[in-house]
């Protein structure tokens, strides 16, 4: 069985993810993350595309309590081209 995810890796997600990883992160396995999600019961909100199911990274992170990583803002001593 693969391991959780740690709350860096959780942080560094891409937007959208797959279903497996997101119950990876949850401590969930792959037949039982089906599972939920078919049921509706998965504790995030899943959206099917396809044949896939897709989590939002944000949604995850706030289930698991992980603020996301704030983004980097321009430096205020830069100068802009006159």
């Amino acid at each position: 069985m693969a391991q959780g995810l740690s709350a860096e890796e959780v942080r560094n997600l891409p937007v959208i993810i797959d279903l497996i990883t997101a119950g990876r992160a949850l401590g969930i396995g792959r037949t039982k993350s089906y599972q939920l999600a078919r049921t509706g019961d998965f504790p995030c909100r899943v959206w099917r595309v396809g044949r896939s199911y897709r989590v939002r990274t944000t949604d995850l992170q706030a289930i698991l309590g992980i603020t996301p990583p704030t983004p980097s803002r321009p430096s205020a001593s830069r100068r802009k081209d006159k």
